[in-house]
């Protein structure tokens, strides 16, 4: 009679709480729902909360843009004013722009006491910008802004990807896990009749039985821990989603990649990369704004005004037009000290670029290395789990003819369900490892 396969005492479960990277937490069981990469990556991308923040950034940006343009159109205002004074130059005033003024209005005594005098006037003025040079710059400096938050939104998408990737792979991992502890129970289950029934025979000792029973309760404790685990590694993956928390998920099979690395080199055009030499770009326009805020404005207006003093009358019409240059000859060095700062600013800008892709690159190489380490280590852990498996084949004959007793065999299971579980623990890390891989190697192209 067999009774054999997976999993094991005690070391079995170091092995798995090591594994399960999220916490326990005690949910309501439910029907699982199968879930593939590309459906939660494809929900990652359409509803991921961080992703949408990112993107209303994006679209802040793109407003302020358009908001900057405005500095080429034309101001237009209107204003309405009602008036009544009895100061001699205001009231001989109204009267002029009313067109009204007779001859009785010079007399002195009059000029000087003219009584309450009301005015009710219209008024449409014009203002259009000829030359601004800094307004010029500064208004490419913040189209570069806009092309900076676009280029956050593609970097935060290939980090999500990723991040996803991964939790797929530690769901996966767990779905692993709980096959090897259910195989393992059967096992038990099989090894504890067996055992039971020679105690009861008398052909084996109670502590047998004892032994395979402790192990049956080991067992059992760590399929409900992955089992709680699936669960709130199926919440991760809703959060990332952004879907609702309490839907359980179940996953494809594993399949280990079989990934070849074409370039060892961090792509300069990497989005971030990309976002940081905008950044440098919109500081270099802010600076040519500031030294071109030196120069001369120059602005044309115009204005057309009615008076009447009636409310509804508006029968006086007139206008003023004209250029205005302004300049700014001295502003108390805050001109050139600006320009200081930013150019400051520009220098810190491209040390952190250099410095984010050095360290880049040092991360991709250490990743590299971790790549081949978890390749070599599945080969050796499908040579472990061979040997393992014929050792406990071995230990289980022997055990039916009473040659060895139940610790032997327990300790050989545990050491098959250590192998196996090392290989599943190797896939994912080979399989996240490379994902990382493409994170840290994908190109505004991609």
């Amino acid at each position: 009679m067999k009774y054999t396969r997976r999993k094991g005492l005690h070391r079995v479960a170091g092995l798995i709480t090591g594994l399960i990277l999220f916490a326990s937490g005690a949910l309501a069981q439910q029907p699982a729902v199968l879930l593939t990469l590309k459906e939660a990556t494809d929900s990652t991308l359409a509803h991921n909360r961080d992703l949408g923040l990112s993107k209303l950034d994006e679209k802040i940006a793109r407003a302020k843009t358009t908001e900057m343009d405005a500095i080429w159109l034309p101001q237009v205002d209107f204003s309405f004013t009602a008036l009544s004074s009895n100061n001699p130059l205001n009231a001989f005033g109204f009267k002029m722009q009313q067109q009204v003024v007779q001859q009785k209005d010079f007399n002195p005594d009059l000029l000087n006491n003219p009584g309450a005098t009301g005015d009710y006037s219209g008024r449409l003025q014009v203002k259009q910008p000829l030359l601004n040079m800094d307004l010029v710059y500064m208004r490419k400096a913040v189209a570069a802004q806009e092309g900076i938050y676009s280029l956050k939104t593609k970097r935060t998408a290939e980090y999500l990807v990723y991040e996803v990737e991964k939790a797929y792979g530690q769901l996966q991992l767990l779905y692993d896990a709980e096959k090897v502890l259910k195989e393992a129970l059967r096992s038990a289950n099989a090894m504890y009749t067996f055992t039971d029934n020679r105690v009861k025979e008398g052909l084996m000792q109670k502590s047998d039985a004892l032994n395979v029973k402790v192990w049956i309760h080991t067992v059992e404790t760590q399929l409900a821990e992955t089992g709680s685990n699936i669960r709130n590694a199926s919440d991760f993956l809703n959060l990332l989603m952004g879907k609702p928390y309490g839907t359980v998920y179940t996953a494809e099979p594993v399949m280990q990649e079989n990934t070849t690395v074409a370039n060892s080199s961090i792509p300069d055009d990497r989005a971030d990369f990309a976002a940081m030499k905008k950044a440098m770009e919109a500081s270099r326009l802010m600076i040519r704004a500031a030294e071109k805020s030196y120069l001369p404005r120059i602005n044309a207006f115009a204005s057309y005004q009615v008076n009447d003093y009636r409310l509804t009358g508006f029968s006086a019409g007139s206008y003023l037009a004209g250029l205005q240059l302004s300049w700014d000859i001295f502003k108390g060095n805050s001109t050139k000290n600006k320009i200081i700062t930013q150019q400051t600013e520009l220098n810190k800008l491209n040390d952190q670029l250099q410095n984010q892709q050095e360290q880049s690159q040092l991360e991709l190489n250490k990743t590299l290395r971790q790549l081949e380490d978890a390749r070599f280590k599945i080969r050796q852990q499908s040579a472990a789990i061979e040997n393992a498996t014929e050792a406990l084949r071995i230990l289980q004959d022997r055990y039916e003819q009473g040659l060895v007793n139940s610790t032997d065999v327990l300790n050989a299971q545990t050491q098959l369900s250590q192998q196996q579980l090392g290989k599943a623990s190797a896939v994912f890390s080979y399989n996240s490892t490379a994902a990382y891989i493409r994170f840290l190697t994908s190109t505004q192209k991609n």
